[in-house]
Parts: C-alpha cells; structure tokens; sequence
C-alpha cells in the first residue's frame, strides 16, 4: 500500500516538474512528449531488471509465440507488477491494433471525476503510455501507444504494432 502511494506521489511531481519546466505556445505539446519519453525508459528498466523473472526466454522455446502473447504478459504481469491490478479488458482486430482499458485507472482516481478536469488527462497518461511502449520495445514490438478518456477515471490505451 505504501508502495503505491509512493509511485502515485512520484508521478504527480514529475508531471508537476516537467509542467513547470516547459513554458510558452507549446507547453502541452512538450510536456506530454517530455513524459512519456521518462516513460519509455522506464519501461525499457523495468522489463531488463525483470528480464530473466518475468519473460524467461529459454533457447528452443519463446516465452512469447506472437505479439497476443506480448499484450497478454503486458496486460496481466507487467501491468500488475506496475499498478496492482490486471488490465480490465484487452481487445483486438488481429490487425496489430490492441485496446487495453483499465476502468479504474489509479493515476486518474485522485483527480475529479468531473469533466473540467479532462483537459489535463493526457499529462497524467503520457508517463503510462510511454512505459507500455518502452517495456514492448525491450520485448522486440515496436508500437506506437495512445490512451483516452471519456469519463474518470477509467481510460483506454491503444496499441498500434509497427510492423517491420
């Protein structure tokens, strides 16, 4: 418990940081690209300090038969071992786009559940949209990651697979 209070404390200051350190026409722009940058990097440690407990790739068999499988340890493992829950709902068209909706999404929870609030929703997303990207880089997807939200605090990621 005191673990996540801690990671949800962290998020907020770095947003806050990296708000204030960004100023002008732009800011937003910055801001969202700076975090989920942070994102990304993060993402990548954790699935290299996690490499050999979580993905376990031995010689003759892939932990990993396709990118489903992918999304699948990212929606229940690496998602748990991030935010303590599984991902609500993981949809796809089998076309390398994948929908992963979290309808209590704990960096959101402690902002309003009004709609004035909405506008400042992608600052809190970029960090998380960027941490699912860097953990399916380190996993060898390349992906483009978005995220939405309609009503708080439930949001949706969407996952575009870059074929190479």
């Amino acid at each position: 418990m005191a673990d996540e209070a801690l990671f949800q404390f962290l998020h907020s200051e770095i947003i806050q940081y990296v708000n204030s350190a960004e100023s002008g026409d732009s800011e937003n722009g910055r801001c969202v690209s700076k975090l989920e940058s942070m994102g990304f990097r993060v993402g990548q440690g954790l699935i290299e300090s996690r490499h050999f407990s979580l993905c376990r790739f031995t010689k003759d068999t892939p932990r990993f038969k396709d990118e489903l499988d992918v999304m699948k340890f990212i929606c229940k493992d690496f998602w748990t071992s991030v935010f303590k829950k599984q991902i609500d709902n993981l949809r796809t068209n089998h076309q390398g786009i994948y929908v992963l909706q979290d309808n209590k999404f704990r960096l959101l929870t402690h902002l309003s559940a009004g709609k004035q609030y909405l506008e400042h929703a992608p600052k809190f997303l970029a960090f998380t949209c960027g941490l699912v990207r860097g953990a399916l880089s380190n996993l060898g997807v390349k992906s483009i990651v978005t995220a939405e939200v309609s009503v708080m605090p439930a949001c949706k990621f969407q996952v575009m697979i870059q074929k190479m």
